[in-house]
């Protein structure tokens, strides 16, 4: 049976490496990539320790040619997750514009560009699987996250019509909000939390990654959303 493929982007660390080191115990074939090389390889090997082939390109996201050639080396995948992204925090009134079309160019513009390859690819393949890592702040609003929560809001209406789109060539496009989850960004966007030990770990949303992967061709899930059972609700 041939390998399958999956791209993951901002796989280097936090949630990326999680998801890539869960999809290398799947038995995937890795394309990983992120802005630190050093770090890339970092996971690449454990990956490759887990059984899994890995190839390993950094690129800027927010480039459009960067993206181009990601996707044109690492030729047809069956599977992109839509990771990367960056946070920075603070009150609307102290916010720069540069500051938030930094976090748009890569949370929203990146993953536009990863996702609009992935599916000119797989429309030519026959088909394939997009997961983007959106957030809880995608559906709910918090204090010093306005540029980061815009950002996550419109992954999510990038999702729901590449959903749309996708159907008629057999892509399925799924997203998951997670609530905190223990990286060095929630430490950066909530200083208020000091106990890491019950929020959500990375391995979950890598599990939550498996489960959709492992969807019969009858069904899909459009948006999971992981949240820390002491948390309020969020539908």
């Amino acid at each position: 049976m041939e390998t399958r493929k999956a791209l993951i982007t901002g796989a280097s660390r936090g949630i990326g490496e999680a998801i890539a080191k869960r999809l290398a115990q799947e038995g995937w074939a890795l394309h990983l990539t992120g802005r630190d090389q050093a770090k890339l390889e970092t996971v690449r090997a454990a990956c490759e320790a887990l059984g899994a082939e890995v190839s390993t390109f950094p690129a800027d996201l927010s480039n459009e040619n960067e993206v181009i050639e990601l996707f044109r080396q690492a030729g047809p995948v069956e599977l992109l997750v839509n990771n990367a992204g960056i946070g920075i925090f603070g009150e609307i009134v102290g916010f720069s514009l540069e500051e938030f079309r930094k976090i748009q160019s890569t949370n929203v513009e990146g993953s536009f560009l990863c996702l609009r390859e992935a599916m000119k690819s797989m429309m030519e393949s026959g088909g394939g699987r997009i997961i983007n890592i959106s957030s809880v702040v995608g559906v709910k609003g918090y204090p010093n996250q306005a540029a980061y929560g815009a950002s996550k809001h419109a992954l999510l209406g990038l999702t729901k019509t590449a959903i749309e789109e996708g159907r008629a060539h057999n892509i399925r496009v799924h997203a998951i909000c997670p609530g905190g989850v223990a990286t060095e960004m929630v430490k950066q966007s909530r200083p208020d939390l000091t106990d890491f030990s019950a929020m959500i770990q990375p391995e979950d949303v890598a599990e939550a990654v498996a489960y959709l992967c492992r969807l019969p061709e009858n069904i899909t899930v459009d948006c999971i959303h992981l949240r820390r059972a002491a948390s309020a609700q969020c539908w």
